[in-house]
């Protein structure tokens, strides 16, 4: 039964932890408090029997968080992926939201952003984040993979679709006054098909934590579609991924957008 809280997401397991050091959990623990402090709507038993476990055996309050603290730390030195999802909530599964993720990380950057994504919508929500974080911090370095696509049946000159891409862009998908450096692969461009696309969905912050997802950044990915990803605080996993955008960026295989 315990191990039900070990089975938490890393960031539901530091709420617990808190509240157990601050009161807000207190002995008998209810399922209605568990429910609050995990920010859900649903379920939660489990981990309200599980604490309730640990009082029988004497561990409560300060003490609990501080077993919770200990186990965090443990496991820190390997770090484990956290599970984030898109889609409908079940009741019983806990699972970091997309969306939520997304922003977090965006608006947290201290140094750079690698942020490429096949597909957005609505730019200026889309970049909103990024955006105000790169307006309010100027030091963020920040470099966007987006790819650009041929319609079927469009014989235009790959460097017009660029630049047609391109005036888009800076006119009214990106919402900051800072910009990005921004990149795409032009073999998605040739007029015989394309021989390759950016499919790559993934965020790389400080190049301390990366997350790799299925979910493009359009509203359907980020809140409905069922998507899966995984975050992970690993520097040198996230350095890995950065240094291989940015060797192919040097090697000429993805080309810098237009500035307008």
């Amino acid at each position: 039964m315990i191990e039900t809280i070990h089975d938490l997401p890393a960031h539901l397991r530091k709420r617990v932890a808190s509240a157990l050091e601050t009161g807000l959990l207190t002995m008998p623990y209810s399922v209605a408090s568990v429910r609050s402090v995990l920010g859900i709507q649903e379920s939660g038993e489990g981990i309200a029997a599980a604490l309730v476990e640990l009082g029988r055996l004497g561990i409560c309050g300060t003490g609990a968080a501080a077993w919770i603290r200990t186990i965090d730390a443990a496991t820190s030195r390997t770090p484990r992926p956290d599970l984030v999802w898109s889609g409908p909530e079940v009741p019983g599964l806990h699972a970091r939201d997309t969306r939520r993720v997304f922003e977090e990380l965006l608006g947290s950057a201290k140094r750079s952003v690698w942020a490429s994504t096949y597909a957005f919508f609505d730019g200026p929500r889309a970049f909103q984040v990024l955006a105000q974080r790169m307006d309010a911090k100027a030091s963020v370095s920040v470099r966007l993979l987006l790819n650009i696509q041929r319609k079927r049946g469009d014989t235009t000159a790959a460097d017009q679709l660029v630049r047609r891409f391109a005036d888009r862009f800076w006119s009214t998908d990106w919402p900051g006054l800072s910009r990005p450096s921004v990149y795409y692969d032009p073999r998605a461009l040739e007029l015989d098909g394309p021989a390759g696309v950016l499919h790559a969905k993934a965020v790389v912050v400080d190049d301390e934590v990366v997350f790799v997802t299925s979910a493009n950044l359009t509203e359907a990915a980020l809140d409905r579609n069922i998507e899966l990803g995984l975050l992970v605080r690993d520097g040198a996993l996230a350095a890995s991924v950065s240094t291989h955008f940015r060797t192919l960026i040097e090697r000429g295989l993805l080309l810098p957008l237009p500035a307008v």
